[in-house]
């Protein structure tokens, strides 16, 4: 049975532009709702239309009328000022469930949107599901090894990502000789590297002397189809760029936009790309 058209809901990052590549490799019908200010650029050589993100309505109406039995929720999306929305009637209808669960953490946000396009028909597919298994694997991805100071500083890192989790404050955190040198909140990883890169070397590492770990997880309470950890090629250049000497994550719980790519520049930077098991 072929899978059903997909409406892919598609905020910023690489993460939507990889979905559609791989529908489009695969032959897969799919058509893009590309979310005002946040939507690449470069989604729009496919079919689709933007939206604003309180046009609940006209995006639903779209969907159906393109023919979507899926939905696909992928990319970044920063948490709006809701008082300056401009929603269609549906929205408005909606809208104080949304501003609800926002108050109650990003999770609940995610799970109150989710439940939008499933009361509507439209199953929810995760964006790991559709680009066929590009998750992190156990062990070191490409030529470098972690040394056992490292696997120390990633294990660590990994356990405060995920307790900052268990608390939806975010999905990242840098360790490095034992030391928590950031955990990432609203401002997303890129943006958490580039305050570890501002930190004095000695703390942080070098490029001729490299240390400490960036690890990405889960939070545990989130839905996984919609918001499971991303890396990419930027990744690890930025994680290079602030002195470190890897990054790391839950084996098959964090998606590789591009493995190849990351491969080529944790490579070439002399990064490690580890994945732990559970």
């Amino acid at each position: 049975m072929s899978a059903p058209k997909l409406g892919l809901i598609a905020g910023g990052g690489g993460l939507p532009l990889a979905v559609a590549h791989r529908c489009e490799a695969e032959g897969r019908a799919f058509y893009i709702v590309r979310l005002d200010g946040f939507a690449d650029p470069h989604l729009a050589r496919w079919p689709g239309d933007d939206f604003g993100m309180a046009q609940i309505g006209a995006i639903l109406k779209a969907l159906k009328a393109q023919g979507c039995g899926a939905v696909c929720l992928a990319g970044i999306v920063s948490r709006p000022d809701f008082k300056t929305l401009k929603p269609d009637f549906k929205g408005a209808t909606l809208l104080p469930g949304i501003v609800k669960a926002a108050t109650q953490g990003d999770d609940a946000l995610l799970r109150k949107i989710l439940s939008v396009f499933e009361a509507e028909g439209f199953g929810v597919e995760g964006a790991d599901d559709i680009l066929g298994g590009d998750l992190l694997p156990a062990g070191a991805l490409g030529g470098v090894t972690p040394a056992p100071s490292q696997i120390e500083d990633l294990k660590k890192a990994i356990h405060v990502a995920e307790k900052s989790g268990e608390l939806d404050i975010g999905q990242g955190a840098v360790v490095c000789d034992g030391l928590v040198l950031a955990v990432e909140a609203q401002e997303g990883t890129d943006a958490m590297l580039g305050r570890v890169a501002g930190l004095p070397a000695d703390l942080r590492g070098s490029e001729t002397d490299r240390k400490g770990a960036l690890a990405k997880a889960p939070k545990p309470i989130q839905d996984l189809r919609v918001d499971m950890p991303v890396i990419g090629p930027r990744t690890i250049e930025l994680a290079a760029a602030a002195g470190l000497a890897g990054v790391a994550g839950v084996a098959g719980r964090l998606i590789l936009i591009d493995r190849v790519g990351v491969i080529e520049a944790a490579d070439r930077l002399g990064l490690f790309v580890w994945g732990e098991t559970r």
